[in-house]
């Protein structure tokens, strides 16, 4: 009994430590791991191989070679294609042994299912990235790891859809693929909105740049809608120190580990800029008026997708998934935003263009001509 207090003792300090703001030191790895990552150089990727670095950990790149293929020239990198029957497809994972993989660029479930069954007989561990998307209903509040996963009538599909509507359940079948092949091998992490630097699809970024740009800002909803992102470096640290426990199972990656609301966020962004701009809430009853608009992150919190913002994040924090404030990640963005060559800052890839804003703020009265 008196190892079994010492280590729920140990295991409750680790914990503690990793929910502090960031800066804290993590304790050190058990030991050094050798580590697969299959893709590695976009988004994620990166902040994993920095994590896994420092500390002290052996890592292995395997991608196409065509995303930013300057990056990390002192790992090894092997390439190919995650379809097997595209060039030489994964053949340079044959007969290679790793302790860990981690598999962030995995859509298709035989892509995933060929990957992990080439490589069972020589890994230890898959660390598979799916997505909150993956549920079936995204209307129940504080939904947790059982909830029902996304179907799909042709499971064989290869194609994410107009509207992107076959992802969520194709990112099931790639979990349901992995454990299959690796079974008590695998764990699933379900993140929500990933953010932060680096991030190339500016849903996020969109907020903080726009609201530095000053003047009139078009805001989506009320103050008090739930809003649920994980920056990049904190979901890397999560996998990472899951990796290094060898911890099984399936995880909602959502932060932060209170309920954040849209105004607190957006507040966050205003405080980051070189000046408060003037926001502009609009119901989304007034804004349907306007048909699709691209105005990022935010959903409806009503109807069915009012438990979208909400998934329950307990398990992964009662194993160490912590979280930095929100400011730091909203001025480390607009940081790293403004390091970019002008033409990328001129051209956003999410959100109201300049023009579109002010037409729909002059026509419900916010501004005027």
């Amino acid at each position: 009994m008196q190892l079994h207090r010492r280590d729920f003792l140990a295991a409750t300090a680790a914990l503690a430590l990793s929910c502090h703001a960031k800066g804290t030191r993590r304790e050190e790895a058990p030991r050094r791991l050798s580590v697969l990552i299959l893709g590695g150089t976009g988004f994620l990727g990166p902040a994993l191989v920095e994590v896994c670095r420092a500390q002290g950990h052996t890592v292995t790149l395997f991608n196409r070679g065509k995303t930013r293929p300057g990056l990390f020239p002192e790992l090894e990198k092997l390439q190919g294609d995650r379809d097997p029957d595209k060039g030489e497809g994964i053949r340079a994972l044959a007969g290679r042994k790793f302790d860990v993989v981690f598999d962030d660029c995995g859509y298709y479930p035989r892509h995933v299912r060929a990957s992990a069954e080439l490589m069972a007989p020589n890994i230890g561990h898959y660390i598979y990235v799916s997505s909150i998307s993956c549920y079936a209903r995204t209307d129940i509040e504080n939904a947790d790891e059982s909830a029902e996963l996304a179907r799909i009538p042709d499971p064989t599909v290869e194609t994410m859809g107009a509207q992107y509507e076959n992802y969520g359940a194709l990112k099931a079948l790639c979990e349901q693929a992995a454990e299959a092949a690796l079974p008590g091998r695998v764990t699933v992490i379900r993140p929500g909105f990933i953010v932060g630097p680096g991030d190339p699809t500016d849903r996020f970024t969109y907020w903080p740049v726009r609201i530095a740009r000053g003047g009139d800002v078009l805001v989506p909803g009320t103050a008090t809608d739930p809003i649920q992102v994980i920056d990049v470096r904190d979901l890397a640290e999560f996998m990472v120190r899951c990796a290094e426990r060898k911890t099984l199972g399936r995880f909602n990656a959502c932060g932060p580990a209170e309920r954040l609301e849209w105004g607190r966020l957006l507040a966050d962004c205003n405080a980051a800029a070189p000046k408060p701009a003037v926001l502009h809430w609009a119901s989304m009853e007034e804004l349907q008026a306007f048909g699709p608009l691209n105005l990022p992150i935010w959903v409806p919190y009503t109807g069915e997708t009012k438990g979208f913002h909400t998934a329950s994040n307990r398990a992964a924090i009662a194993l160490g998934l912590g979280f930095r404030p929100i400011g730091d990640t909203v001025r480390d963005t607009l940081q790293w935003f403004t390091t970019l060559p002008a033409e990328r800052q001129a051209q956003l890839r999410a959100g109201l263009s300049a023009d579109k804003e002010r037409e729909v703020l002059l026509a419900l009265g916010r501004i005027k001509a």
